[in-house]
């Protein structure tokens, strides 16, 4: 397995995912944004983070294009968590998909947020041949979302 990881600057950190974080949870989604909460794997506690939760081909998906973080550890050791969108909570289950099975997903994640996350997959991007998609992808965990309430 990577152990890939970019970790965010302070803007990133201190307005940029706080921006969103506010705005998902009075119940307007940036993008399809939800604000993940995951128990940690050490503690116990729930630790939450923006997300932007990907729709394809009916099945719902979580992707971390900063690479193996904090949230992909926690949602390895604890198998779900929930998405939170004002409100409504969705409580999940999270399978880990193959690398050798992200290469659509990557794609369809990149052309949505590109603009947002592109910088993070070293020039890879939405029309990028498979093989390049291949290479990048134990880079960014992607898990499969199964809603449970």
């Amino acid at each position: 397995m990577s152990t890939h990881v970019q970790k965010p600057g302070w803007i990133t950190v201190h307005v940029l995912n706080r921006a969103v974080a506010w705005f998902t949870r009075r119940g307007i989604s940036v993008w399809g944004s939800r604000v993940l909460a995951v128990r940690g794997r050490k503690s116990g506690a729930w630790r939450t983070t923006p997300v932007n939760l990907m729709t394809v081909d009916g099945q719902q998906y979580l992707v971390a294009p900063r690479g193996h973080v904090q949230w992909t550890h926690n949602m390895r050791a604890a198998g779900g968590g929930e998405l939170h969108l004002g409100k409504k909570v969705e409580a999940f289950t999270a399978t880990e998909v193959a690398d050798d099975d992200k290469v659509p997903l990557l794609r369809a994640y990149l052309k949505r947020w590109k603009a947002e996350v592109g910088v993070f997959f070293n020039g890879v991007g939405p029309d990028s041949p498979d093989e390049d998609l291949r290479r990048v992808a134990p880079d960014h965990p992607v898990f499969h979302i199964t809603v449970t309430n």
